[in-house]
């Protein structure tokens, strides 16, 4: 197992799997930013007014999630694309209800989970190597202890 691989071996295959690691978010992140430029996002905007890409806007409310209602029954067209909608006052006095993406708690949120979750991942693999290493040594120290009886 992992015990008998020799120290040359293993900083040799943590220094690979580091390169590797580096090379594939290097590589992803030149694909992803070359894939956002090409794409441009279009939203549905509610009253068919665009004064948003004409004109200066100021955001009322941040992009939301829509009830199931909106979006099942189709009474805001906002909300059939991305299930999200944020509400913009134009410049003009405008007030438009437009489609978005996720917003952005939602992912901080996702994000705080999963960071617990490598947490409690982290702790309980800790606890098992720490036992794991104490069950070696203790093999360990009986294995000499019986090498020394036996040569006496």
């Amino acid at each position: 197992m992992i015990e008998s691989c020799p120290k040359r071996r293993m900083l040799f295959g943590l220094s690979v799997l580091g390169f590797v690691t580096i090379l594939v978010l290097v590589i992803e992140s030149n694909w992803t930013d070359a894939r956002d430029i090409s794409r441009k996002r279009t939203f549905i905007v509610e009253q068919n007014s665009s004064c948003w890409q004409k004109e200066s806007f100021e955001v009322l409310k941040d992009c939301e999630p829509c009830t199931d209602f909106e979006i099942n029954s189709g009474s805001l067209g906002v909300c059939i694309q991305t299930h999200h909608k944020e509400l913009l006052k134009c410049s003009g006095g405008a007030t438009v209800l437009r489609s978005c993406d996720r917003a952005a708690y939602y992912d901080e949120k996702a994000f705080w989970k999963f960071e617990a979750f490598m947490l409690v991942f982290s702790v309980i693999s800790f606890i098992c190597f720490t036992s794991r290493k104490k069950v070696l040594n203790k093999r360990m120290l009986q294995r000499v202890q019986r090498q020394l009886a036996n040569s006496v």
